[in-house]
């Protein structure tokens, strides 16, 4: 038998048939087991192998028989990921729900080339989800102004400004006071002596037409009818805005047409809800703020002379800062010396007007202006009212 060397734990050793025969006589004395038909030991040698096995060539091996290996174990089942994404939702909770979105493909180039590769789970792809939270509508009511306005002065946080004076003029036709709203019977005009219209209830007056300078006509005449017409929706006196219908006898003021859902339409009609179309029309008027210039057309000469031949001046006559107060009187002998080729210089003239301050660049203040006598020739006032100063008076034979 020939002897051969392999290498362990490099170190070279000899194996010989006499090592191999003394040694199976040490294992016969022994007590015997039985023996596996796995355990017979071929007719030629036997090498046992330790660790750092050496990669040198062994011939005349005996080869192994192979073991059964066991049974696989069966694959164990993931469930799908968007079957654990789901959110069974209560119906007294609040509702989730999840969207997955799939990641989109990378377009592989150069650039991507450099960069890291992306972490994936192995049967798994990143996915990017987001969460929707359905919430139930539910009646929410905004607060109103005064609720506002009652909440902040409970708190004491802000500072009011002084409230503004209440406005007491009154409209001849639907009765209410002050300035309306601007998609609604709009700004106050002046009529007469102390006599106002809103310019929506004027103008949807039926007798009443603009012209194209603005001017409004024949309101006088509209608010005598109105005198006598009683109103459909609020039954009070002063209804001037009639259903264009033929034969249709229904009047309504311009406020309570709007609260009876009246139809208007762009060429200065109106229908009222007994006949105006079902649906929405081409030519219905919608939005009634007027921004151009509207005034009512009436005689200033009767309407000063109205105002001169009162004896008390229980109203105040004003033309933008200019203050009326009083006319004045020329007598017989005073005509040649108190007037101009324009104008007349009646003594006793009084008004006042609000123009800048002679003293602060920043302020107004009232100038008094009046006519006196003075050895038979007018003598024109200025009186400077201002607070904080001593009163100034200025005088001169002319005007200028």
């Amino acid at each position: 038998m020939k002897d051969i060397v392999f290498c362990s734990n490099n170190c070279f050793v000899l194996y010989s048939a006499a090592v191999q025969a003394k040694t199976s006589e040490n294992k016969e004395s022994g007590p015997s087991l039985p023996q596996s038909p796995m355990k017979e030991r071929p007719p030629k040698a036997f090498h046992q192998y330790s660790n750092n096995i050496s990669t040198l060539d062994v011939h005349c091996l005996p080869q192994l028989q192979e073991k059964a290996s066991p049974p696989a174990s069966p694959p164990i089942m993931f469930p799908p990921a968007f079957e654990a994404a789901k959110v069974e939702a209560k119906p007294d909770e609040l509702k989730v729900t999840v969207k997955l979105k799939p990641r989109l493909k990378a377009i592989h180039s150069s650039l991507d080339d450099c960069r890291p590769p992306s972490k994936k789970w192995k049967g798994m792809k990143w996915k990017k989800w987001s969460i929707q939270i359905v919430i139930p509508k539910g009646s929410f009511k905004p607060p109103c102004e005064e609720e506002i306005d009652e909440f902040l002065k409970k708190l004491g946080t802000t500072l009011k400004p002084d409230p503004v004076p209440k406005d007491y003029r009154k409209c001849c036709f639907c009765h209410e006071e002050g300035d309306g709203l601007t998609d609604g019977p709009a700004r106050l005009l002046n009529l007469d002596l102390d006599l106002w219209v809103h310019l929506n209830c004027a103008l949807w007056s039926t007798e009443v037409y603009e012209t194209q300078a603005g001017a409004l006509i024949n309101v006088e005449l509209a608010l005598r009818r109105g005198l006598q017409m009683k109103c459909m929706f609020c039954h009070k006196m002063g209804a001037t805005s009639g259903c264009h219908r033929l034969r249709c006898t229904n009047i309504y003021h311009f406020t309570c047409a709007i609260k009876a859902q009246c139809m208007f339409f762009k060429d200065k009609t109106m229908l009222c809800p007994l006949h105006k179309p079902k649906g929405a029309h081409e030519q219905e008027l919608s939005y009634f703020a007027v921004f151009r210039r509207v005034y009512v057309q009436r005689d200033e000469v009767r309407q000063i002379a109205s105002i001169v031949q009162r004896g008390e001046r229980d109203h105040t006559f004003r033309v933008g800062s200019l203050i009326f107060h009083a006319v004045g009187q020329l007598l017989p002998q005073q005509m040649q010396a108190f007037h101009s080729p324009k104008a007349l210089f009646p003594v006793g003239y009084e008004a006042s007007r609000l123009y800048w301050s002679m003293r602060h660049a920043s302020r107004r203040c009232r100038y008094l202006c009046s006519i006196e006598e003075r050895d038979g020739l007018p003598l024109f006032v200025i009186k400077v009212l201002e607070q904080g100063h001593e009163d100034l008076v200025l005088t001169d034979t002319t005007p200028k």
